[in-house]
């Protein structure tokens, strides 16, 4: 039994969630997939996973076991990666993920300019407005926009970004403009749950801050569509203010509750902080903050 092998078809397994889902992934047929999986528990004298028609799961020697794989093969990939030559000099594959908008906006012209200035590195670039994880998702560097919680990542600042509350010239001509955020009981609103809750929008009020209800007329799950709806004019819509640069220096948003507006939210680029740091990531790193900086102004 090839026992690395072995390891790396269950933890596709595991990541993928079913046997059938992780063959597809592997490319292999599932009967092959199973079999292998079978063999480790064999070998292993206990069992891995628990399996039912609809999910699977790990025993507790299961997930004991995977988290050991996972380790395992990252140290045969990093001991592979310093044979090629990865920390004589900058090459190989870089997995960088940032949120969706943002990264269209901000990482694609950044990562543009580094493959051309590197051209025996790749980039896999992962837009997702979902939170990845570094270690279990194979992650090298990620962009992270709100304080980040305590945790063993290294992190360097690049710049901050503000709320903002906006609607477009017509819908505001025709229901009047806000004065207050506890005006918006009496406007109608597009929300998004990525950025908060669709009941309430938290401003700054002061020193403190207050909750307010706003009246959900619309409620979607991309920035990009409560965007559109808002310009369409159908009502006040609250997004990061990078997201609506474009519509507001052009015109056909307008933004409104700008003195009621919450302390700006950093955005970091976070890496593993492995060592010795392999040379791709030093490279991209070295490249990317700055010129992150210079594309982020003060409140953008």
């Amino acid at each position: 039994m090839n026992q690395l092998e072995s390891m790396a078809i269950l933890v596709a397994v595991v990541d993928a969630g079913s046997l059938s889902a992780g063959a597809r992934q592997l490319g292999l047929p599932l009967a092959t997939v199973s079999r292998k999986v079978a063999a480790l528990e064999t070998h292993l004298r206990t069992r891995l996973l628990l399996r039912t028609t609809r999910q699977l799961t790990l025993t507790e020697a299961g997930a004991s076991y995977v988290a050991a794989c996972r380790r395992i093969l990252e140290e045969v990939g990093e001991a592979e990666r310093n044979a090629m030559g990865e920390y004589v000099q900058p090459r190989g594959e870089l997995t960088v993920t940032a949120p969706v908008v943002f990264g269209r906006l901000h990482v694609v012209p950044v990562v543009a300019e580094f493959l051309a200035q590197y051209p025996e590195i790749g980039v896999n670039l992962n837009l997702t407005d979902r939170v990845v994880h570094l270690m279990e998702e194979q992650v090298d560097a990620a962009i992270r926009i709100g304080e980040l919680p305590d945790s063993n990542l290294m992190a360097v600042g690049v710049g901050n970004v503000r709320r903002v509350v906006c609607a477009s010239p017509g819908y505001l001509a025709a229901h009047g403009t806000p004065d207050t955020p506890r005006d918006l009981a009496k406007q109608e609103c597009v929300s998004f749950e990525v950025l908060e809750s669709t009941r309430a929008w938290v401003f700054g009020e002061g020193k403190a801050q207050v909750s307010v209800p706003v009246p959900s007329r619309l409620a979607v799950n991309t920035a990009e569509a409560a965007i559109d709806a808002a310009i369409l004019g159908v009502g006040l819509v609250r997004v990061l203010s990078y997201q609506v640069a474009a519509p507001l220096r052009e015109g056909s948003l307008r933004s409104v509750l700008a003195s009621y507006e919450t302390a700006p939210l950093p955005i970091h680029l976070v890496h593993k902080g492995q060592a010795p740091l392999p040379l791709k990531l030093r490279a991209f790193l070295d490249f990317a903050a700055p010129r992150l900086r210079g594309r982020l102004p003060a409140g953008t």
